[in-house]
């Protein structure tokens, strides 16, 4: 009863999350939009299943900077696609595959801001996760800068700027523990966490907040003086399955990047830490499994352009 008491809450919060966005928005002028997404995704997920936590990163940076509006699929070298936080982004191609079908048959009416929205909800669901009912509407937006990019998070930042970071796009601090779960299927480089084995705040040695046998496993991984672009998985136990295993790596001082393991140390952040780690799969099934798609609707609604404003591209990476 609880469980579907929990996805009716979720299917209604859909509606009403953002007056300009709802459900079937396309439901007449491009009804087939959201199956082409999917067997889109379907199709690349198939050939290499990290393109999921790909996607998702993508949507995650795009939504970001000047809200989902696409602007972070603009191949322009002073897009934001390029700045420096947005190394590594994955993805491009399976938004521009999508949208070339959606083309063929609804010419100039699904955004390139809808279809990344939507995709990342499917790479979720394709990944073990939780799957919701994605409002459409948004309108791409006409401009990409790389320097509106400072704003991201970094595995750098200590909570207090996490939370200012989340707080300035309306996340408050359940959602930003809640998102950062992601990271249950995402991997990164050595280069972004090997200063935490070494030479950890110019000490001479380790971040001590690292649990002793991981230390060793991640020294392995990423030698001192290695290839820093190697990649490790942030869910050293389940890195395929969205689940709660990041949670307790967390907990038990198994993350990887700093920003996450720091989310241990803060009394809030830890509380809700805590509650998605204690949490076991049953007939209720997981609270996180319930709660990330909430904040993911919260986040693709992050100042998004609707109406007349904005454009519809004809192809995701150029403006028309």
């Amino acid at each position: 009863m609880d469980a579907m008491l929990g996805s009716l809450m979720i299917l209604v919060m859909t509606w009403t999350v953002k007056a300009q966005l709802k459900t079937g928005f396309y439901s007449t002028s491009c009804p087939s939009v959201e199956a082409i997404v999917r067997s889109t995704v379907v199709s690349h997920f198939n050939k290499d299943p990290t393109i999921a936590p790909g996607l998702l990163r993508l949507h995650f940076h795009d939504c970001f900077v000047q809200g989902c509006d696409g602007s972070i699929l603009i191949a322009d070298s002073s897009a934001e696609r390029n700045a420096l936080p947005n190394i590594g982004l994955r993805g491009f191609e399976v938004i521009d595959d999508a949208k070339s079908q959606i083309e063929a048959i609804c010419p100039g009416v699904v955004s390139c801001a809808d279809i990344l929205a939507l995709a990342a909800s499917d790479a979720v669901d394709l990944s073990n996760g939780p799957s919701w009912t994605v409002p459409t509407g948004r309108r791409d937006g006409r401009v990409s800068l790389s320097s509106q990019a400072s704003n991201l998070p970094s595995p750098l930042d200590p909570v207090s700027v996490q939370r200012q970071k989340f707080a300035a796009k309306g996340l408050d601090d359940h959602d930003l523990v809640t998102l950062v779960g992601a990271h249950t299927i995402g991997q990164t480089d050595c280069r972004f966490f090997s200063y935490r084995l070494y030479n950890f705040t110019t000490s001479g040695s380790a971040d001590p907040t690292i649990n002793v046998a991981f230390l060793a496993q991640l020294q392995a991984l990423c030698p001192k003086g290695g290839d820093g672009l190697r990649r490790v998985a942030l869910d050293k136990d389940s890195p395929a399955k969205f689940d709660v295993s990041f949670f307790k790596n967390v907990r038990d001082g198994n993350g990887v990047l700093e920003s996450d393991q720091r989310l241990w140390e803060d009394s809030v952040t830890q509380n809700v830490v805590q509650n998605y780690a204690g949490s076991v799969r049953g007939l209720l099934g997981l609270r996180f499994d319930f709660e990330f798609p909430k904040a993911m609707i919260k986040l693709s609604s992050i100042e998004v352009k609707t109406g007349i404003d904005g454009e519809i591209r004809k192809l995701c990476s150029k403006f028309n």
